[in-house]
């Protein structure tokens, strides 16, 4: 008798049929991506006209965070540049309201936001729910790995 079991162990797909057929359907994708692009443009014409809080703040930057991994993970990596802008713009913005209490933005933030939610929904009209899902957990990990890099930092002082 061979030394190799007779028994073969039945491996367990990753996803069940259901969740994939899910996952890449463009039925199940339209109502995620809208969503998504809905709540950036309504935190967007917030800030155009003086009505920002820290929540459309978080909101607007978590998702241009996803823009930047979906990025990363090859969907419009040649168009980083105008995403890493459109930071550097809400990283302005909050600086402002911290100096002058008012969630505003300027016609260069203004512009520059733009652009970027013009790149999110490009991607987003192109990208799996599996690669939005992997984009946001990447977002999520970098934001954790930050916040404790930010921690330790400060024990040190």
């Amino acid at each position: 008798m061979s030394s190799k079991s007779r028994f073969r162990k039945h491996s367990q797909p990753a996803m069940s049929p259901l969740l994939r057929a899910l996952t890449y359907s463009r039925t199940a994708h339209e109502p995620v991506t809208e969503a998504m692009l809905l709540q950036c443009y309504t935190a967007l014409d917030a800030f155009r006209h003086g009505h920002g809080s820290r929540n459309l703040h978080l909101t607007l930057s978590r998702h241009l965070l996803v823009s930047q991994e979906l990025s990363r993970l090859g969907l419009g990596a040649d168009m980083l540049a105008d995403i890493e802008s459109a930071h550097a713009a809400m990283v302005e913005i909050d600086a402002r309201e911290h100096r002058d209490g008012v969630w505003a933005l300027e016609e260069s933030e203004y512009f520059h936001l733009c652009a970027a939610l013009a790149i999110l929904d490009g991607q987003l009209s192109v990208a799996s729910l599996s690669d939005i899902a992997n984009a946001e957990a990447k977002m999520i990990e970098g934001l954790m790995r930050a916040a404790q890099i930010q921690t330790t930092a400060e024990a040190a002082v």
